[in-house]
């Protein structure tokens, strides 16, 4: 049963073009064909990279964020309590009053009590500003290095100028150390955040983010396997390009430098805009989608691949909108603000001049609100 499904799964019309066999891409005359086998070291280097990440936000982002003044916050610890605990746990976090009525009566408590404890509960899981500094710190130092790392492999590859060059020769290219090395340590890093999902702060798009990572380990575990390794290699460095600055953003932002997090964030979205909305389908799905066919029939991988890439491009499109929304809400709503507080101001003022006195017009009261909070930024 076990070798039947094997076989299977093995099949050499799934994942190879036609007349092609595994034998085709032994190691053989210098050259040498990704495998399967390859990605097994992935396993413990993913543990590996979770150690390092726990090393690298105790010893270096913590001290960083101290001393740019982020400090842990401390909460009121609610009072251990078994029935209230498993109606937080299983039930509800936030229970209406009916419920609180409820509980009240079999914890023995006052509804005040009550009240008290689900808000202090509420309160210890809510993850701190020292903690958040941590995770982003982490992610954007591994994505500024994998960003350098990934220009310094393709910057001299013909394929980085032309995407024609993709499939010039396939399937027999042979795997470069570069190329190795960029798969290996991303897969494990996608692996390592997906581990470690449930621990990190909770995002909004918190499924989305869950199928971002399996959409992305799939991609790169299937493109490994079917010598899909050049166009996988320029997905990557598509995708850590904006990311750098995403996290970059946050860090500022954590650290309350609004003008740099702000300038950082606009630069952000126009490089998501352009590698995500414009070079990823306009120039790497065409890449994947045209040109191979004029190399081979198309078979299974070939529509598997695409279609994973078309999920890829599904939640950059959803991601994009909520980054507009962000643009819109801190543009057209600071100015609204703006507005209304100057009318209110100018008015004040008015009633001021009418009563034979003069005032200046309060200069800070405008200041406070020229500043954009930009703290959704944790919601990407």
């Amino acid at each position: 049963m076990f070798d039947t499904l094997y076989e299977w799964f093995w099949w050499e019309r799934i994942w190879l073009p036609v007349n092609l066999t595994w034998a085709d891409l032994e190691d053989r005359e210098g050259r040498v064909y990704a495998k399967a086998s390859h990605l097994y070291v992935t396993v413990p280097y993913t543990f590996a990279f979770l150690l390092i990440r726990y090393l690298f936000e105790r010893w270096i982002a913590t001290p960083i964020a101290v001393s740019a003044g982020i400090k842990q916050r401390v909460h009121l610890k609610a009072e251990d309590n078994p029935i209230l605990e498993h109606y937080y746990i299983t039930q509800c976090r936030n229970p209406a009053q009916a419920d609180i009525d409820g509980l009240s009566k079999k914890s023995s408590l006052s509804v005040r009590q009550v009240e008290r404890w689900f808000r202090r509960r509420r309160g210890q899981d809510l993850p701190g500003v020292l903690k958040k500094f941590r995770e982003a710190s982490w992610r954007f130092v591994f994505y500024l290095l994998a960003f350098i790392g990934g220009i310094v492999a393709l910057y001299d590859k013909e394929w980085f100028y032309d995407t024609r060059e993709v499939w010039t020769g396939f399937p027999k290219q042979s795997m470069l150390e570069s190329q190795y090395w960029y798969y290996i340590l991303e897969m494990s890093f996608y692996g390592s955040l997906l581990l470690s999902v449930a621990f990190d702060v909770k995002r909004k798009d918190f499924k989305e983010q869950i199928i971002h990572h399996l959409a992305t380990l799939v991609l790169l575990s299937f493109s490994w396997c079917v010598n899909y390794i050049r166009i996988g290699t320029l997905v990557m460095i598509v995708h850590d390009a904006s990311d750098v600055l995403l996290e970059s953003a946050k860090l500022f932002n954590y650290a309350k430098w609004e003008k740099t997090c702000q300038s950082l964030f606009v630069l952000f979205a126009m490089v998501f805009m352009v590698t995500r909305l414009i070079i990823f389908p306009l120039w790497l799905i065409h890449c994947t989608w045209v040109y191979p066919v004029q190399h081979y029939p198309a078979f299974f991988g070939y529509y598997f691949f695409n279609v994973m890439l078309v999920v890829l491009l599904c939640l950059h499109i959803f991601w994009a909108y909520l980054i507009l929304c962000m643009i819109r809400k801190f543009m057209f709503g600071t100015v609204s603000l703006l507005y209304k507080n100057c009318l209110s101001s100018i008015n004040f003022s008015k009633s001021v001049l009418m009563g034979r006195k003069y005032l200046m017009l309060n200069k800070t009261f405008l200041g406070d609100q020229m500043s954009c909070n930009v703290s959704v930024l944790h919601s990407l």
